[in-house]
């Protein structure tokens, strides 16, 4: 049976498990004319109890095997190749291992391949389908079992809301766990990847060098062998264009939250909020189409006809639309955190005989503070993350310039630039987009912490 075909029959049995155990709690219940319902639990979670019996162990099984099953496999099948494959470097090892593998799902090419790899190919299809049977069997066999032992389980006196909800707590934590799991293996892969880079480029170069330019040729004698990858034009180039959004942003989303949680009538908020938030489901590559053939043709007319030096591509172009980009994210996490105080702080700070900006200034606004804050992080992130518009809008130029009409680029395009195509990971220019990366990460995690200090610091302290 397929792997489809074993989920799709442990979700039929799971629903068959559910209703005979509900059905069974109610049979062995006390009827209500002798005394009344004696079962400790509600019907279904006796229901939910012979599920879990049914499914979980068998996922389990089901998942351990799966994950095991391709390894263990494919290095029985290499275990049995002649010894001149055998003493292959480890390189060579691992493509004759997806030659073999891609022969084994390939039957057209099965045909007329090397002798030594179609029987390997041919043990491997043998071995899979052999351990495809032995798993669909034990899968299924443990389903049954499950089912039988849940419903023993099915008694007046079990605890079935117990058991199900420490079930299900478990399946919380797993869940939380794989979270956190995954954001500790991308942190490590970029430090490991990172670390290969400054094998090869001193950190001093990388941060404080001036000049970013990461060609390099394959021979000696090609020009820009070597390659230069001072950071800081990007840095810079991120800094500015962030900048520039989120002073568009933030004081327009939080005068729009403002205007719209304390000023406007329930009608006008009604129609306003959701078309602010339409700009948030608008797709980057469409504001990086506004920017580049509205906003940066604009924007240079108007420098020109001011005697200004203007480029067709700027940063001031980029960054006014990344701002209008990004002003739902501020307006409406606002507008909800300033809604979250207590109309009580409102109606105190009024029977002191302050006005409305007086307590939307000294009450609502510094209780709101951690959320506010909350949205400039989140805004922020937006905008030092931002690709598609910088590429169409600020072009690719690494400049290191503070100038807003020139042509500038950011961090996280240009790991875009270094990742396209087809790369080695063992060069310097590829490898340059994981100390970028970290850089990114650092950059942001220093930012969450300086947020988290201000917070700390001026939140005023209710309750």
């Amino acid at each position: 049976m397929s792997t489809l075909g074993i989920l799709l029959t442990l979700t039929v049995l799971a629903a068959f498990s559910y209703y005979i155990g509900r059905k069974r709690s109610l049979a062995l219940a006390t009827p209500v004319k002798r005394g009344g319902n004696d079962l400790h639990s509600l019907p279904s979670y006796y229901g939910y109890l012979v599920v879990v019996w049914a499914v979980i162990p068998a996922l389990l099984v089901f998942t351990l095997w799966s994950t095991l099953e391709t390894p263990l496999l494919t290095s029985n099948v290499m275990s049995h190749l002649p010894a001149e494959y055998q003493n292959k470097s480890a390189d060579e090892l691992s493509l004759t291992t997806n030659r073999i593998l891609n022969l084994a799902k390939d039957p057209a090419q099965l045909a007329k391949a090397d002798p030594t790899l179609k029987t390997a190919a041919e043990e491997y299809q043998q071995l899979q389908s052999m351990s495809q049977n032995i798993k669909t069997i034990l899968v299924l066999a443990l389903a049954i079992a499950g089912v039988f032992i849940g419903l023993r389980h099915v008694k007046p006196k079990t605890r079935a809301r117990n058991q199900v909800e420490r079930v299900v707590q478990f399946i919380m934590i797993g869940c939380a766990s794989i979270a956190i799991l995954t954001t500790v293996g991308i942190v490590f892969s970029v430090l490991i990847e990172s670390y290969r880079f400054f094998e090869q480029v001193p950190a001093t170069d990388f941060l404080f060098g001036t000049h970013w330019s990461p060609q390099t040729a394959l021979r000696a004698d090609q020009a820009g062998s070597s390659g230069s990858f001072g950071a800081i034009p990007l840095f810079v180039g991120t800094l500015l264009i962030s900048a520039i959004a989120l002073l568009i942003a933030v004081p327009l989303g939080l005068m729009s939250a403002i205007y719209l949680s304390e000023y406007a009538g329930p009608k006008l908020r009604a129609y306003a909020k959701p078309a602010m938030e339409i700009l948030a489901g608008i797709p980057t590559v469409v504001y990086g189409f506004f920017a580049a053939l509205t906003v940066a043709p604009f924007i240079r007319e108007l420098g020109e006809s001011l005697g200004l030096s203007v480029a067709s591509e700027s940063a001031l172009a980029a960054g006014v639309v990344m701002g209008i980009m990004i002003i739902p994210f501020m307006s409406s996490l606002s507008d909800d955190v300033i809604n979250a105080v207590p109309q009580a702080m409102r109606d105190g700070s009024y029977g002191m005989g302050a006005t409305k900006s007086e307590t939307i200034k000294q009450v609502i606004l510094p209780a709101a503070l951690p959320g506010i804050v909350g949205a400039f992080l989140l805004a922020a992130s937006r905008a030092i993350g931002e690709t598609m518009i910088v590429v169409m809008a600020a072009g690719l130029a690494a400049n290191l310039t503070i100038n807003p009409l020139e042509a500038v680029t950011t961090v996280t395009v240009q790991i875009v630039t270094l990742l396209t195509g087809d790369q080695e990971f063992d060069s310097a220019k590829t490898l340059a987009a994981f100390a970028l990366g970290l850089s990114l990460f650092i950059v942001t995690l220093i930012l969450n912490v300086v947020a988290l200090h201000i917070v700390r610091k001026y939140r005023e302290q209710y309750d």
